[in-house]
């Protein structure tokens, strides 16, 4: 079986996914599951999340959101670009909304989706050579599974320009703060971010993503 025929099978089988419902490590999600996820075996660039929100677990689209339209103005990309699977992978910590806590907000993601799917999921994306950690939980994982864990007290401003100043180091990983409003004081406290990150970003992204008639990199 090909690589990509094995990804199929893999993204079918988590698509399916029933484990926060029938057999959950601790309370059983709150709705049934619909896990959201695009990824493909050609894609270069991942965008590696938290868990999707309640209006992209009724879309079904990653990033349906406000907060998707503020990463698609970091990266400078438009929807149809970041949505082209071929090109652009989306793949959360959890793939299902986890549903909300007392105060409202998210909870974080299930356990569930990296125990058993994160492993088999990435190690058949080889290709990848980009990686936009949004959020700590997807920073712990990836920069842990690339060999970099992050120290256990590291802020988020320091784990952001941390990664911007290894951001050589391939394949290319770099933290991002997620895009919710719910960041919008850390933003502006810390306008360095806009004024350095966001243009390595779109460097970035535009390495990931050349023009369809470029010839490929060497």
């Amino acid at each position: 079986m090909s690589r990509e025929a094995e990804l199929a099978a893999l993204v079918a089988q988590i698509r399916d996914c029933r484990i926060c419902s029938e057999t959950p490590e601790g309370p059983p999600l709150p709705h049934p599951p619909r896990p959201v996820l695009r990824v493909s075996s050609t894609a270069r660039l991942l965008i590696a999340g938290q868990a999707p929100g309640v209006r992209v677990h009724r879309s079904g689209l990653p990033f349906d959101d406000p907060s998707g339209e503020r990463l698609r103005g970091w990266m400078g990309i438009g929807r149809a670009e970041f949505y082209d699977s071929t090109r652009v992978a989306v793949a959360a910590m959890g793939f299902c909304f986890p549903g909300h806590d007392a105060k409202g907000g998210d909870l974080p993601p299930r356990r569930e989706c990296r125990a058993r799917w994160h492993k088999s999921l990435f190690d058949l994306m080889p290709q990848i050579e980009i990686i936009l950690a949004i959020g700590r939980a997807a920073q712990d994982y990836h920069f842990a599974r690339l060999g970099r864990p992050l120290p256990k007290g590291a802020s988020l401003a320091e784990i952001v320009r941390a990664s911007a100043e290894a951001s050589g180091r391939k394949p290319r990983l770099l933290a991002l703060p997620h895009p919710s409003w719910r960041n919008n004081a850390w933003l502006k406290r810390n306008p360095w971010f806009d004024d350095e990150i966001v243009p390595l970003a779109r460097r970035l992204v535009a390495e990931a993503l050349p023009p369809r008639d470029a010839p490929p990199p060497p």
